[in-house]
């Protein structure tokens, strides 16, 4: 099946199965290689955390699928929700050495989201590695922002690289100011608003 009618949005999904997709999809991006040069813990170490990110979003926000080959994770930010329980600690336990360069990751993400207005966050988007190119991140993409579109809601993300960047102009986001870039020699990440259309 392909277009819009392919993707579902999650009432219950594997989240460990869907942090390790995106855990996976994220490799060779500058920012995972920022956090860690390992790509076997690295690894690990995402796809416990994506993992709790999905579960988070189905509570609070939409965990969008289509099959087994592409996953977006949408957080609810037109409602106060509570973060993910014993977040640090759990952090701290998963990654153990590595734990400060996840925990500036998120502090800079943070300093950085903005808080003008209510929106919905797309924290990840992922297509499986082989399965990139052939529409399904527009897929996920399409059927949520009509959804937004239709309920007059605006959405938010941080696109990680130039290609990313690019699809979600395609989509009706626009840059919000410059780049900014992630601390010491990070490499630079695009925030993007998008407001309602139609």
């Amino acid at each position: 099946m392909t277009g819009a009618e392919a993707v579902s949005a999650a009432a219950a999904v594997d989240t460990a199965a869907a942090g390790r997709l995106i855990a996976a999809s994220f490799q060779e991006l500058a920012v995972s290689q920022w956090l860690l040069d390992e790509p076997v813990e690295r690894e690990r170490i995402m796809a416990a955390q994506f993992g709790w990110f999905a579960e988070h979003a189905l509570k609070y926000g939409a965990v969008d699928v289509v099959g087994d080959d592409a996953v977006a994770v949408w957080f609810d930010n037109t409602v106060e929700a509570p973060w993910i329980e014993a977040y640090d600690e759990r952090l701290a336990a998963l990654a153990g050495p590595h734990t400060a360069r996840w925990a500036l990751l998120d502090e800079t993400f943070a300093a950085h989201h903005p808080h003008g207005g209510p929106h919905w966050h797309l924290a990840l988007l992922a297509v499986r590695p082989g399965q990139r190119g052939t529409g399904l991140g527009s897929e996920l993409l399409g059927r949520r922002l009509a959804q937004l579109d239709a309920a007059g809601v605006a959405a938010y993300l941080e696109a990680s690289s130039a290609g990313s960047r690019d699809l979600y102009l395609r989509h009706g986001f626009a840059l919000m100011g410059q780049a900014y870039h992630l601390p010491g020699d990070g490499p630079p990440m695009y925030p993007m608003w998008r407001e309602p259309q139609g």
